[in-house]
């Protein structure tokens, strides 16, 4: 078999976290029509079966994708921003092919390629594939920015037109020659995630460049990410959703209590008795903002904005868990937090994996008096 990471890269909007999920079939990432939606590189797993030689011959497994979805690339301001935008780098450092994602619908920046400044100039560390020593850089245009991070490429790159199905055919011919005068790309395939078009082309090829391998992952895992990860990121798809311009990137959730339900007893029921009712998980999670007004938005008037934003997101969780599910949630003002770089860091799953592992080391039995 075959298998491999493939890292998808883009603007902000560009469509990647819809792509990701339209392959995988699952809610792999948040989607909105907000910019900055992703923060985390977050993993979807695919596996593609092979079409068997023979009417009696089993299906086999062709190959298992690796997609790494990454923040867009946009030009940072806050520290949550450049945290972002390390994410980009580290999926790059580990990658069998790249996915280049522009969309259809917007025009293309490229008039100036991003060009090499002092370290103690204004720009960003851009880390290289091979893991040379980062760089400084001036953003002439994100899209020329987004350009110089593949020229330094070694691994297949595709041109991936998204949301084709939202402009006339006639209008991907000019844009496709604009954006080959700036790069040779190994394939340039054109696909409407929302519409399914063009996936089976896109994967096929993914394929026929993928190195032989084992698979990373358990043939049913989707993602990578932690159910605790995936609770909060549904319940910060909610806020951006349910509330305005402003809150959305002054907004940040952890979750604080994650109690897991008990199974169901598999004892068989009565007849006529009524069905079991699903087990209840109780979660409790923090919204954190930085100023009083942002607060108060979020809160509403008698909470009626939390309410919405719970009730939104208690559905999103329950199909995920399969369970019932008691949500509560708190609003917190943390001042500045993105300019903050251990909260930032506190945000990442890992971190907080490693911290909830280190918890359950140094725990005392609550059943042993002192």
């Amino acid at each position: 078999m075959k298998s491999g990471f493939v890292a998808i890269l883009g603007r902000p909007n560009a469509g990647k976290s819809t792509l990701l999920n339209a392959l995988t079939g699952e809610k792999v990432a948040i989607v909105s029509a907000k910019p900055q939606t992703t923060r985390n590189r977050i993993a979807g797993v695919v596996e593609v079966p092979e079409v068997p030689k023979g009417p009696r011959q089993p299906a086999q497994v062709a190959a298992q994708i690796i997609f790494v979805d990454t923040p867009g690339v946009h030009k940072p301001g806050s520290h949550l921003d450049r945290r972002m935008l390390q994410e980009v780098y580290e999926a790059l450092e580990t990658r069998d092919c790249v996915l280049v994602l522009m969309d259809a619908t917007r025009r293309v920046q490229l008039e100036e390629a991003a060009k090499p400044v002092d370290e103690e100039s204004d720009g960003v560390g851009q880390g290289s594939a091979s893991g040379a020593k980062h760089e400084r850089t001036n953003w002439a245009s994100e899209d020329g920015f987004l350009f110089g991070l593949i020229r330094k490429l070694d691994c297949p790159v595709f041109l991936v037109l998204t949301k084709i199905d939202l402009v006339p055919k006639d209008h991907l011919l000019p844009l496709i020659d604009t954006l080959t005068r700036h790069f040779n790309f190994a394939q340039i395939i054109p696909v409407s995630a929302r519409k399914r078009d063009g996936l089976d082309i896109l994967v096929r090829k993914i394929v026929e460049v993928l190195p032989a391998g084992e698979r990373y992952y358990p043939k049913d895992q989707y993602t990578d990410q932690p159910q605790r990860f995936m609770v909060a990121e549904l319940i910060r798809e909610s806020i951006l959703v349910e509330t305005g311009e402003e809150v959305p990137y002054a907004s940040a959730v952890v979750i604080e209590r994650f109690e897991e339900a008990a199974p169901v007893s598999d004892r068989p029921r009565k007849k006529g008795s009524a069905p079991p009712k699903l087990p209840l998980t109780r979660i409790a999670a923090a919204i954190y903002c930085e100023r009083d007004g942002q607060k108060a938005i979020l809160i509403g008037k008698g909470g009626a904005k939390l309410k919405e934003i719970g009730t939104a997101a208690r559905r999103k969780i329950e199909s995920l868990l399969g369970t019932r599910l008691f949500l509560e949630l708190h609003v917190i003002v943390e001042p500045n937090w993105r300019d903050s770089k251990a909260f930032v860091e506190s945000l990442d799953w890992r971190n907080q994996l490693e911290r909830l592992a280190g918890d359950q080391i140094t725990e005392k039995p609550s059943d042993k008096e002192e």
